[in-house]
């Protein structure tokens, strides 16, 4: 896609600062970075979302990111590692171009507000009813 920010990191037009490259992926620093060591890792063919993304390179991003989270892990030693994947605008995906955050943890680090939430019970017969809404839906 011409006008994809990611896109154009893949063909080489915007620089970056790669840490991993496949045949199917690319890893590279995130330029605002929510930690040292945040992350992306894209599918080098174009598709903008969970719903889009052909399951080869679905797999491929995934099978990259252990990569790279192990070598996170070795350069960094992190406490752990948050893996953040938003999907349109709803979710505040801003680069509409398929990509996974890895983003390191640290002790004493502020929390991300994705990974911490009141836990609260929810109406088990409202979840059951969703749960089969979602599952005779799956093709």
């Amino acid at each position: 896609m011409t006008d994809c920010l990611f896109c154009k990191i893949v063909n080489g037009e915007i620089p970056c600062v790669k840490v991993y490259e496949d045949e199917k992926t690319l890893a590279f620093e995130d330029i605002n970075p929510i930690s040292e060591g945040h992350t992306l890792i894209i599918p080098k063919r174009h598709a903008e979302n969970l719903w889009e993304i052909p399951a080869e390179d679905l797999a491929a991003v995934h099978m990259a990111s252990q990569k790279v989270a192990r070598a996170i892990k070795k350069a960094l030693n992190p406490t752990g590692i948050a893996a953040l994947q938003l999907n349109g605008k709803g979710a505040n995906q801003v680069v509409l171009h398929y990509h996974l955050h890895l983003v390191p943890r640290a002790s004493g680090a502020p929390e991300l507000p994705i990974t911490s939430w009141e836990l609260k019970s929810g109406d088990i017969e409202a979840i059951k009813q969703t749960g089969q809404k979602i599952a005779s839906a799956i093709e």
